[in-house]
């Protein structure tokens, strides 16, 4: 590496540490301790233990409120260096994640490290073609092999990509009757109390009507969470 690179490096692991210290200040790490300690208690080669032994080995502990940037580093096997942060954030970016703190850290770091970036596109090619991943937190997945984790995030089918997509439609469409069912219940709910009795007919079936249509969307939406949850369980527990 020529002195620029040296120079970028140290300064995005510099930032780094200032903002993680800075994040520290204003949370009670002891918690965050304490959870790092019930993690060393799990079986060996599951997530936990696995990310237990990273923050140990490199003298870190988790972030507060960015335990799941943990997790990642892990799970995805980037290493706790200025370069792989900047990878994982291209991957995180490709697999979905359109956060302002994902975008903030890797412009920064492609900009001061121009040399990789053609790495950077690789790394975010493989996000896009790699199970998403950006809500989940050790809560979830700490007791799971990490090795069937992995194999779960990066052998995603097209096949599995097409029900993803599919659910996705199937979840926006349970949002859109929870709104529209809900909307309907209020829009109906001041003729309710009126005296006349056409309003309170021709109020009383969109109310009921609006009802079902929220509940369903409620029932659709929590099956598939579960359903979600249920096959990412039994592919992890291998």
């Amino acid at each position: 590496m020529n002195i620029l690179q040296v120079i970028a490096r140290r300064i995005i692991k510099t930032s780094f540490n200032l903002s993680v210290w800075t994040i520290e200040q204003f949370h009670d790490v002891d918690v965050y301790e304490q959870k790092i300690k019930d993690m060393k208690q799990l079986p060996n080669g599951t997530l936990g233990k696995d990310i237990a032994n990273c923050l140990e080995e490199h003298k870190l502990r988790l972030v507060p409120n960015y335990e799941s940037h943990d997790l990642k580093h892990v799970l995805l096997d980037f290493k706790m260096t200025p370069v792989d942060e900047i990878r994982m954030q291209a991957f995180m970016i490709g697999n979905g994640n359109y956060s302002i703190p994902s975008f903030a850290i890797f412009i920064f770091g492609a900009l001061l490290l121009p040399d990789l970036w053609k790495k950077f596109y690789k790394d975010y090619i493989n996000g896009k073609n790699s199970k998403p991943i950006k809500n989940w937190t050790i809560e979830d997945y700490a007791h799971c092999k990490t090795s069937s984790l992995r194999e779960l995030v990066f052998n995603y089918s097209s096949e599995n990509k097409t029900t993803f997509e599919m659910k996705n439609l199937i979840k926006f469409g349970s949002y859109l009757a929870i709104v529209l069912g809900t909307f309907g219940m209020i829009f109906c709910l001041p003729f309710l109390f009126s005296s006349n009795m056409a309003d309170l007919v021709g109020a009383g079936f969109p109310f009921v009507g609006g009802a079902i249509i929220a509940s369903a969307g409620l029932i659709s939406l929590s099956n598939i969470t579960k359903q979600t949850k249920l096959q990412t369980g039994n592919i992890a527990s291998r």
